[in-house]
């Protein structure tokens, strides 16, 4: 998916890595626009993925990093 698509848009790119992976998660309680928080940065893309499947709640948790032509990107 990218990042334009959704309202999380401007906090996505803010915690979305130079290099590696970012599991972030949704604060439905905080203010807009400073919803999202990290909960770790992986080097491999399977680890991220793994750790979001692990969750109790892992629709409520993105994956983040930059594609090969520097766009952002979420999972």
């Amino acid at each position: 998916m990218k990042l334009s698509e959704d309202r999380f848009d401007n906090e996505k790119r803010k915690l979305t890595p130079d290099t590696g992976f970012n599991l972030v998660s949704i604060d439905y309680f905080a203010e807009p626009g400073n919803q999202l928080y990290l909960v770790e940065h992986f080097e491999m893309y399977q680890d991220a993925l793994n750790a979001k499947k692990d969750r109790k709640n892992p629709e409520e948790y993105f994956v983040l990093y930059k594609g090969a032509g520097e766009e952002f990107l979420c999972r």
